[in-house]
């Protein structure tokens, strides 16, 4: 029977889902959190882990000799040491694509929230603010509708082609840059142009980020990048948040170089307390939950139980270091 540990299970579910398939898979443990230290005492047993973003470094790897599964609760797994597994002939596995919808809608959400500031005016309206009003009516920040404005998008994956389609929707123009050929196939033959790299940030009034994180993709968001768009623009990221230099960003907002951003990830998650972007002007943050919705997470865990199932049947599936 094989031994299965969860290391940090409860982003994935806090309790409202259930690990009970795994548990069909052999002897199963789950634990909400794993601190650094304990990683090796809690897998040392262990033929499969599950991990969301707790690391498994080399130097862990090498003290765990029972360890020959490794499934990635999340589609990025750079938490791995994906070579050293591979070396180790340790599987290791990640689940693409399960929250596609989810991150489209939140980004969404963030456009809108720039463009038509629901949360700035319900706050008001609780404060008291329309009570007192003289008017039938009040802004507390710039309203802008979104019909006839360009939507860039850097990265087309699945997730920019889903923001792409609601853009369409709304009666937006979309622009996309990607370093590959966008066919009509890919686009699903909708009118989207792509662009280089200098004129999605040139013409985009809401410019959104859906590429991986690379070398040449760390900090596409700087100063010299920033300082080239409308002043009206708004920046938003549900990618990885070094894809933002948080301080080039923080000071652009802060001299109205752009207009508004909307975040959902950081460079430090927890975020330190003086991280420039928690106060710039204009920045709505929210902690990391566009992948969060339950729909989304009860694809990733039962395609990671697929996964893992997959492996012991001698069929591997979302094998990302084989």
């Amino acid at each position: 029977m094989s031994t299965i540990v969860c290391l940090d299970g409860f982003t994935a579910n806090p309790g409202d889902l259930s690990w009970e398939k795994f548990a069909s898979l052999g002897q199963f443990t789950t634990h909400d959190r794993t601190p650094r230290p304990d990683v090796v005492s809690r897998s040392v047993d262990a033929d499969a882990l599950l991990t969301n973003k707790t690391v498994i470094s080399a130097d862990m790897l090498a003290q765990l000799p029972k360890l020959k599964y490794i499934g990635v609760l999340a589609t990025g797994y750079n938490v791995v040491d994906i070579d050293n597994a591979k070396a180790r002939g340790i599987t290791v596995t990640n689940v693409p694509a399960y929250s596609t919808h989810s991150v489209a809608q939140l980004a969404t959400g963030l456009m809108l929230e720039l463009a038509s500031r629901v949360g700035a005016h319900d706050r008001a309206v609780h404060d008291g603010q329309w009570v007192n009003c003289d008017d039938f009516c009040f802004t507390v920040a710039p309203l802008t509708e979104l019909y006839g404005k360009t939507l860039g998008l850097i990265g087309f994956g699945q997730i920019g082609l889903a923001f792409a389609r609601i853009g369409i929707a709304m009666g937006m123009n979309v622009i996309a840059y990607n370093r590959s050929q966008l066919t009509a196939q890919r686009t699903d033959n909708l009118p989207i142009k792509q662009v280089s790299l200098d004129e999605v940030f040139t013409q985009s009034d809401v410019l959104s980020l859906h590429c991986p994180l690379t070398d040449d993709t760390k900090h596409v968001v700087n100063a010299d990048r920033l300082a080239t768009m409308k002043s009206t623009a708004f920046v938003l990221n549900t990618g990885r948040g070094p894809l933002v230099d948080a301080q080039a960003l923080a000071d652009a907002l802060a001299n109205g170089v752009i207009a508004g951003a909307g975040l959902d990830v950081l460079d430090t998650e927890p975020p330190a307390a003086d991280d420039p972007l928690l106060t710039a002007p204009n920045c709505v943050i929210t902690p990391h939950i566009a992948w969060d919705t339950r729909e989304a997470r009860t694809r990733l865990i039962d395609t990671a139980y697929q996964n893992l199932k997959g492996y012991l049947d001698g069929k591997p599936q979302n094998v990302v270091n084989g």
